[in-house]
């Protein structure tokens, strides 16, 4: 078995891997032609049964912010999600994705309330907030196309 075999995540592993992290790194095809990087909080979905139920990634963002600007240029996104300090226990998992940008404010209000029941909880000043930031924001759904995962712990020292 290759390395690479070793140490691939399953679907069950990255699902709990993207449970049990908190950010995205979310990179988009800038302007000038370079790599626009920026972290994102996220919900897992489970894409329709026609994709295969595969999770999706959900972010939100101001409509007016460069990733979005970027994405409607070019509806293309790399993400990344990894952990770990020491070589011996990295872990991640990376998507290539095409992006589908959500504009209607109710689907944005629904992921937003979403977002922040992961983040630390809703109550009304969280949904005044949402109310009132709603309407300047999009949800994006992140599609995915490919993936590479890899879990170095998985070779328990066999460096």
């Amino acid at each position: 078995m290759s390395r690479r075999d070793q140490i691939r995540m399953t679907d069950e592993e990255v699902l709990a891997f993207l449970d049990a992290e908190r950010t995205v790194v979310c990179a988009t095809n800038g302007r000038r032609g370079w790599p626009h990087l920026m972290p994102l909080w996220y919900v897992v979905r489970r894409a329709d049964d026609d994709d295969g139920g595969r999770p999706e990634l959900w972010a939100w963002t101001f409509a007016k912010s460069q990733k979005t600007r970027n994405l409607e240029r070019d509806a293309r996104a790399t993400l990344q999600v990894e952990a770990g300090e020491d070589y011996d226990q990295l872990r991640g998992v990376m998507f290539e994705c095409d992006v589908v940008i959500h504009r209607d404010v109710d689907t944005i209000r629904a992921l937003a309330l979403e977002l922040f029941a992961r983040y630390g909880g809703v109550n009304d000043d969280v949904r005044a907030m949402i109310d009132a930031q709603a309407p300047k924001r999009v949800a994006l759904q992140f599609v995915e196309r490919s993936r590479a995962t890899w879990d170095h712990r998985k070779l328990a020292g066999t460096y």
